[in-house]
């Protein structure tokens, strides 16, 4: 098993900052990938980015692009998204997922974390 923890959210003003991290441990060897994902309210699960841990393969959602930043730190199994420029519409829950495949598509990745809130203000 992998264990997935996410951090980092909160509450910022628009046109802010967060950096979330994703800190994997448990049974990695095999995951090659890693992906957030986020949930609005009434709103399916949706791509956010992806990388695999040697930053390779980068993917990236396109209203995403360029203010969102993906990134790893292989010593520590962490990966991070740097969140920048936010909008009221990036709020949502973010998910952290680990695979092992670099993917744009959710059932592609096998574990998930809990999740953590990101609230934008207007």
């Amino acid at each position: 098993q992998v264990q997935l923890v996410e951090s980092g959210g909160g509450l910022v003003q628009a046109g802010g900052s967060l950096r979330l991290s994703c800190a994997a441990s448990g049974r990695t060897f095999g995951i090659y990938a890693m992906g957030w994902f986020r949930q609005a309210p009434g709103n399916e699960r949706e791509f956010v980015a992806a990388t695999s841990w040697s930053g390779g393969s980068l993917y990236y959602a396109d209203s995403m692009r360029g203010r969102f930043t993906i990134s790893t730190d292989n010593a520590k199994n962490t990966v991070y998204l740097q969140m920048n420029s936010l909008k009221p519409e990036d709020t949502a829950v973010y998910y952290c997922a680990a695979g092992r495949v670099t993917s744009k598509f959710k059932n592609s990745y096998d574990y998930w974390g809990q999740g953590t809130q990101v609230t934008v203000s207007s």
